[in-house]
């Protein structure tokens, strides 16, 4: 199990690499990935046959390019996660060891989406019974997965709970028997089940989700030759949280497996799911602090990045570690300050609670002009960037064996109106 991290106010490199020299080579607002640390995951969870990525995390070419050379696989949930994964060097089909290195994971198809299935041959993972008759229409005979809603989640935030009855995603658990008799109907084969309930999975839940999927499998039958734990792997975004217990987590799910192995007489395959787990950690967006003011009792340190970089804390009131850069060696004092940004809304707020609340932060007092980094943000970061207010999105930075690289360079505001057209 991985050790957490400390988390310091304070802060003069990422990966060795001084985060002044990267602000001002690359600019501000931008994402700095340590390379290092998504490996440094990866390697965590070396137990499990199959490690599929849930690009939807983080899903910059270069980040699928990094993991598909350490033996990851990739999950899309998109036209364009198929675009980027067919860029980044992964293939349809299914190779020599019998792996689909696409899956496309999704409560829906749309028009782009099922085209790129049937032309690259991409293994699917139905969220909806109608994608079974949709994908049957044009490739009859097909092997898919189905992923389940076991009637149950798991979530920091409900926005976050991917099962029960208020989700709308996976196929729900009494409606495998209905499922079967479509895929027969067609010549389709179900040969996987998915299970993914929600971030922040603890072993209790766990528990629950391996004997779901144990029902699940012993409905659809001998069929089955993988199942997927999903994903959700915790990371801690603060000194009281901390990860999961890989090694349990690991084995209540070969536990399940070999139950399931024993019945139905055949090996079967365990992936896991991650996407967060393997980004989150890596990721900083680096900031200039450009106003400090006082608003009655509140000290405000506005920087320019805003929700439309990092939306997690106005949309789920995710806590993100802060770190001040001070451009001196001079002891600092710390002092309470609400970080905000700088988009005409009051949400604009990097520390606030859920529901709205603004909070407060210790950190170093700081002057206009010095940087401020805001922690683990590699994982639903950039990828749920906007152009609200008219901001262009964010470069973004990886560093690799010590040497900062872009790996997108910051949109130009001839990119911000690309495609828009004035009347005639």
């Amino acid at each position: 199990m991985p050790t957490p991290g400390t988390f310091s106010t304070s802060r003069q490199d990422i990966a060795g690499v001084s985060i002044a020299e990267i602000a001002q080579q690359f600019g501000t607002p931008a994402f700095v990935y340590d390379a290092a640390v998504i490996v440094e995951r990866i390697e965590d969870l070396e137990a499990f046959d199959l490690i599929r990525y849930a690009q939807k995390a983080c899903s910059n070419i270069a980040v699928l390019d990094l993991v598909r050379r350490h033996g990851v696989v990739v999950d899309a949930v998109s036209a364009g996660e198929i675009h980027r994964a067919l860029r980044a060097g992964y293939q349809g089909g299914v190779t020599a060891e019998g792996v689909h290195e696409i899956v496309y994971t999704a409560d829906i198809f749309d028009a782009d989406a099922l085209e790129l299935v049937i032309e690259h041959d991409i293994h699917v993972n139905c969220g909806s019974p109608d994608m079974i008759d949709q994908l049957a229409a044009r490739k009859p005979g097909a092997e898919i997965t189905l992923r389940l809603n076991p009637g149950f989640g798991h979530g920091h935030s409900q926005k976050t709970n991917t099962g029960g009855q208020q989700s709308k995603h996976g196929i729900w658990y009494e409606q495998i028997e209905d499922c079967k008799q479509r895929a027969a109907q067609y010549g389709i084969t179900i040969t996987g089940l998915h299970m993914h309930i929600g971030s922040g999975t603890d072993l209790e839940h766990l528990a629950q989700v391996c004997g779901a999927m144990q029902q699940a499998v012993r409905k659809v039958g001998n069929s089955v030759t993988t199942i997927s734990a999903g994903g959700g792997l915790p990371v801690p975004y603060n000194a009281d949280q901390s990860y999961v217990d890989l090694e349990k987590y690991f084995a209540l799910w070969d536990e399940a497996r070999k139950e399931l192995e024993a019945e139905q007489g055949h090996s079967i395959q365990l992936e896991i799911e991650p996407g967060r787990y393997l980004a989150a950690e890596s990721g900083n967006l680096v900031t200039e602090i450009r106003a400090i003011k006082r608003m009655g009792e509140n000290m405000f340190y506005l920087v320019d990045a805003g929700f439309n970089n990092l939306a997690r804390p106005i949309m789920y009131g995710a806590y993100h570690p802060i770190s001040v850069v001070a451009g001196d060696e001079s002891p600092r004092e710390e002092v309470d300050v609400v970080v905000g940004g700088p988009l005409c809304e009051s949400g604009d707020i990097f520390t606030q609670e859920e529901g709205g609340f603004v909070s407060q932060r210790s950190l170093p007092q700081a002057e206009v002009g010095e940087y401020l980094v805001l922690e683990c943000a590699g994982a639903y970061g950039s990828v749920m960037g906007s152009n609200y207010n008219s901001k262009p999105l964010a470069a973004e930075v990886m560093i690799v064996d010590g040497q900062p690289q872009l790996i997108r360079q910051r949109q130009s505001y001839d990119d911000l109106m690309r495609g828009e057209r004035l009347l005639d």
